[in-house]
């Protein structure tokens, strides 16, 4: 194994651990992800809805035929999070010291750098639906 595959694996075995493990507190309707919802006035179909995508996204991230398009989801999400924290509930949110703010960082990086990685493979896919949606 090559350093280059190291790398990409770990690009995907990153955020789709971090996606996933929030999972639990999303769906169990947690009392800090429901007071975040809350706050964020997505309470409880933003949360709900927010933990299926990042599922999916996760799912997608960890095999390789369909990474492109989990790190392409997650990205999105990870804009989203981020700029919830930036414009509305901070980056130490909950005295957590910031660790959802890095973590959204986090996987925003990473998820970036699949996206320009695989770019030529997502702007070929996005062409085939355009092409598809033209017949």
């Amino acid at each position: 194994m090559n350093v280059k595959n190291i790398l990409l694996g770990l690009a995907r075995i990153i955020p789709a651990v971090i996606l996933l493990q929030t999972l639990y507190f999303k769906f169990t309707g947690h009392p800090d992800s429901v007071a975040l919802f809350s706050e964020l006035g997505a309470e409880p179909f933003g949360r709900i809805g927010i933990g299926v995508f990042e599922l999916i996204a996760g799912l997608l991230l960890l095999i390789p035929k369909t990474t492109r398009f989990g790190a392409f989801i997650s990205l999105g999400l990870m804009v989203g999070a981020i700029g919830s924290h930036l414009f509305v509930l901070g980056i130490d949110y909950n005295n957590d010291g910031g660790t959802l703010f890095f973590m959204a960082v986090i996987v925003f990086v990473f998820s970036a750098s699949l996206v320009y990685y695989f770019r030529k493979a997502l702007i070929n896919d996005f062409k085939k639906l355009l092409n598809k949606g033209e017949r």
